[in-house]
């Protein structure tokens, strides 16, 4: 008798429990790709994907409602010198809705990737829409072409006096918690200057798009694209 109670009380227990398993599975995801960060309003969903046959609109998009990206630099500690080094960095191409297409970064000398780029700026910057629920919500490997990622690369530099509000906007709108990060770390503002850019959205290899190509794409606000 006391077993067959038991077992009732499970099984009252998990059909009260099944639904919030349930929301808590199927839940998007918040805080990532722009949602959850400065203006974007959470309870929408990301812009649509631009059409893949334009290369250049798919690359900015990616850029644009990226938070975080793997930036590989050649390392400078002795165990691997010149190895590459993946580090992930946040970033931002500026507040949501109006990005500029520039991938800027908020680094400290005590970074391992800082001290490679100071010996040599180039880099590599892949940024992947398996961070946001799009991949998810198609069913698409994060390795998928279809889950469109880019390869971006260039040289990191300290941004200049001209660029530097606009730098702070973009990255403390969508990374709130840097205004917080301690002074004593020397915070710089950065960027990536784009020399080459590979665009994986589709089956047959990388679409190759120029900087020019990329940089004359313009967005309207909420990335409903022109």
């Amino acid at each position: 008798m006391a077993g067959r109670v038991r077992g009732s009380a499970r099984a009252l227990l998990a059909a009260l429990l099944a639904p919030a398993l349930v929301a808590l599975l199927v839940a998007p995801a918040r805080g990532r790709g722009g949602r959850g960060h400065g203006d974007w309003d959470a309870a929408a969903a990301l812009p649509p994907l631009p059409p893949r046959e334009d290369a250049a609109r798919v690359a900015r998009f990616v850029t644009h409602v990226c938070d975080w990206g793997a930036l590989a630099t050649l390392s400078t500690d002795q165990a691997v010198r010149g190895w590459a080094f993946a580090d992930v960095l946040s970033l931002s191409d500026g507040p949501p809705g109006a990005g500029s297409g520039v991938p800027y970064f908020y680094l400290s000398p005590l970074q391992q990737s800082v001290g490679n780029l100071q010996e040599n700026p180039r880099a590599t910057l892949t940024m992947s829409l398996a961070q946001t629920n799009f991949c998810r919500k198609q069913g698409f490997d994060p390795q998928s072409p279809l889950c469109a990622h880019i390869i971006l690369s260039g040289t990191v530099t300290k941004v200049n006096e001209s660029e530097m509000d606009f730098a702070k906007q973009s990255l403390f709108v969508r990374h709130p918690e840097m205004k917080t990060w301690p002074s004593s770390h020397n915070w710089f503002f950065a960027k990536l200057n784009i020399t080459n850019i590979w665009v994986l959205d589709y089956f047959g290899g990388p679409k190759i798009v120029t900087p020019e190509e990329y940089y004359n794409v313009t967005f309207q606000r909420r990335g409903t694209g022109q």
